[in-house]
């Protein structure tokens, strides 16, 4: 809430006109007839999503039915995509790392896992945006692909987890074509097995990929394989033991009035002030200047 108050009060004298036509907002026809109709013909076509600047990352504005139709077409093609979910923490790690932001840059769709993401791009004149987190996301690919005969591999986390992933998917998704299920250890794989899981997953007939690894490394791992995996790739993080059950996620609803630090700190006090307060703090200066800088730019 903080952020949205220092956002809100940074802004509020800006006309609406002219925050919508900062220089990094590029409106396009085709994505605002997406947004309205998910259905659309476009999306026979390679279009990419509208992508806005937030300090230095490109955050990919549409709303999640939008995001989840792109994203099962390029599945469909077998096109070698990757899509990030982006906190503020990966934001500020992307601003002070030239490697990691390179590695965003590089992705097709970075969605704002964060409310804070979201405030700033409705103020830069997205007035519809939502959060959209790796949960959320997994599972409507999880739905959709059900119906359209999309399989999905499920790579990463634990083989514990993944069995209790299978149950709740046959209950959920009785449909869902399951292409694999794999565990990723903490060390890198070897050049051999890389290459082996990369043709594991091609001879599955795959066209998604959920990757849950810990963030940065499941970002690094899709980058590193973009190009070689043909199917979308898809970093979720703790997606996997959250829907297993055996994790307990922010509730929407927190996360939409923008209370998940509450809950995070209570989960790991400690950690949270060591690694979240820290990030909040350089993400509000970021984003404070980021705004400024625009607002003196249009006078």
């Amino acid at each position: 809430m903080l952020i949205a108050l220092l956002v809100e009060s940074a802004t509020a004298f800006i006309p609406s006109s002219q925050v919508a036509s900062l220089p990094t907002f590029y409106l396009k026809e085709s994505m605002e007839m997406l947004a309205k109709d998910p259905n659309s013909e476009l999306f026979s076509t390679d279009i990419e999503p509208l992508r806005i600047d937030v300090i230095g990352s490109l955050i990919t504005a549409a709303p999640i039915d939008v995001l989840v139709n792109v994203i099962l077409v390029w599945a469909k093609q077998h096109k070698s995509k990757m899509v990030c979910i982006a906190n503020t923490h990966m934001l500020v790690d992307a601003h002070q790392k030239p490697s990691f932001g390179e590695v965003l840059k590089d992705s097709d769709i970075v969605t704002p896992n964060a409310m804070p993401l979201v405030w700033l791009l409705k103020r830069m004149g997205v007035k519809t945006q939502e959060i959209v987190t790796s949960l959320n996301l997994m599972q409507c690919l999880c739905q959709k692909a059900s119906q359209q005969k999309v399989s999905i591999f499920f790579l990463g986390s634990q083989s514990l987890i993944l069995q209790k992933m299978r149950h709740r998917l046959a209950q959920d998704f009785p449909e869902l074509l399951i292409a694999g299920m794999e565990p990723l250890p903490i060390r890198p794989l070897t050049l051999d097995q890389r290459q082996k899981l990369i043709q594991r997953i091609k001879h599955s007939g795959a066209g998604l990929v959920m990757v849950a690894y810990s963030s940065p490394k499941q970002e690094y791992w899709m980058a590193e394989h973009k190009n070689q995996i043909e199917a979308v790739m898809i970093g979720v993080g703790g997606a996997f033991p959250a829907y297993a059950g055996l994790n307990s996620s922010v509730p929407t609803w927190m996360k939409e009035i923008g209370f998940e630090w509450i809950y995070r700190f209570f989960q790991e006090p400690t950690k949270f002030w060591k690694k979240h307060v820290k990030t909040t703090s350089i993400f509000i200066h970021l984003a404070l200047n980021q705004i400024w800088n625009r607002y003196f730019e249009l006078r």
